[in-house]
């Protein structure tokens, strides 16, 4: 068949990957100059199924109260006249029970490892340079108690098949050496040796070259304006560079799929949340992270790219604004340079902030609403790069009509 893949990020161009080797012509549509130029560009780079926990906690409500006063908080809270943002925080709320969040985790733990395990499939028949890193992550905490709480809270993914190693202050300082300098301020950590990370953007956009090279067609710098439909299908998309008609349709627009849904009757509880990252040339600093870590006290994630660092903290529920200003990287840079001193050149930090596409569960949307040729990909949160192989697999394998590898209980509306 033809597939028209709407948007260019990571969850889109994987899709179109996938597609392509079931043999399908694929054709992606994307607003922005080139592919993986939004939420795919400014990301922690994380593969991270031992981070599958999901932000609708029993903590999270009283975390987003706090927000309205304190400004520390990783979760915030910015009162809006949007409309939407009230009924999906509504939504949102209805799935911070401890029985929600468990199901919820574990879902989201069975699609990331699925996931990762594609990726490395992928990664296995193409020669893509992305900065990897495959030694793990490192979550570590601040004191004892934090620790011990961790490491309860981590058996739950344990349980699930993910593998954890707890670790003491040596053992941290053991596994990264660029930590010995803060090692007084870590009380241990764990390690989950088969998470890893990598420049999602550098990937998605040479992953895109093959598709290419393939006889895939991507037109970037694309707008779409709206969808036809006939009936019970999609007839053609419409842009600012023409219209593309196609035998089916991915939608992958990320924190605008809802926005293009919507014209077309189909609902979506998508809402974005404003995420920021600093990149920092390591430049001759002589200590860099070697490794992933996660400061679980102040929730700032730090992983290593090559010859950068990617930093990215908080959550702010913000609508559609990508704004910002240099206070708002003061205390992400700040815990940074207190952890790794000689890790980076902080006084070249780019500065960026950019949407993640949450749904109320963490989870992403699936498959068809309404209409037949019509198949969602999209709502991957904060996790995109994690869930997007699998994702991909996943859409391509109902658009064949093949059982996918995982089961879809819970994962398929």
């Amino acid at each position: 068949m033809r597939v028209i893949v709407l948007g260019g990020g990571v969850v889109g161009v994987t899709t179109a990957y996938q597609l392509q080797k079931d043999g399908h012509e694929v054709v992606i549509l994307e607003r922005r100059a080139e592919v993986a130029a939004e939420t795919s560009w400014g990301n922690a780079g994380m593969i991270a199924p031992g981070h599958s926990f999901v932000w609708s906690s029993p903590k999270a409500p009283m975390i987003l109260l706090k927000s309205l006063v304190l400004k520390d908080q990783a979760l915030r809270f910015k009162l809006s006249a949007d409309p939407r943002l009230y009924s999906w925080s509504w939504l949102f709320l209805m799935e911070c029970t401890a029985e929600k969040a468990r199901r919820n985790t574990l879902l989201k733990h069975r699609l990331a490892a699925y996931s990762q395990s594609v990726l490395h499939e992928v990664i296995a028949d193409e020669q893509i340079d992305y900065d990897r890193n495959d030694r793990g992550i490192l979550y570590f905490h601040r004191s004892q108690q934090a620790l011990d709480k961790g490491v309860e809270h981590m058996k739950l993914l344990e349980s699930d098949g993910q593998e954890i190693r707890v670790l003491d202050r040596a053992g941290v300082v053991a596994l990264d050496p660029s930590l010995g300098s803060a090692k007084e301020k870590i009380a241990g950590g764990i390690h989950c040796p088969t998470d890893e990370t990598g420049d999602p953007a550098k990937f998605t956009r040479a992953l895109a070259a093959k598709v290419v090279e393939r006889g895939g067609v991507i037109h970037t710098g694309t707008t779409i304006t709206g969808i036809e439909t006939s009936g019970d299908g999609v007839t053609r998309v419409l842009t600012d560079k023409g219209n593309f008609k196609g035998d089916a349709y991915v939608l992958a627009l990320g924190s605008y799929s809802p926005l293009i849904a919507k014209t077309i009757g189909i609902s979506l509880p998508i809402y974005p949340i404003k995420g920021y990252s600093l990149t920092i040339p390591v430049g001759n600093r002589p200590h860099p992270p070697t490794i992933a870590s996660v400061d679980e006290h102040n929730l700032v994630a730090i992983s290593r790219f090559g010859d950068r660092i990617r930093v990215t903290a908080t959550a702010e529920f913000a609508g559609y604004d990508t704004s910002h200003k240099p206070a708002d990287f003061a205390f992400m840079k700040g815990v940074t340079q207190e952890l790794y001193p000689e890790g980076a050149d902080y006084e070249r930090a780019e500065m960026w902030a950019g949407l993640r596409p949450m749904t109320p569960n963490n989870l992403p949307e699936f498959g068809r609403r309404r209409l037949g040729n019509l198949y969602l990909n999209t709502g991957h949160g904060h996790v995109g790069w994690t869930m997007s192989h699998g994702s991909a697999r996943i859409t391509a394998d109902l658009i064949a009509g093949r059982k996918p590898a995982i089961s879809m209980d819970g994962l398929l509306n």
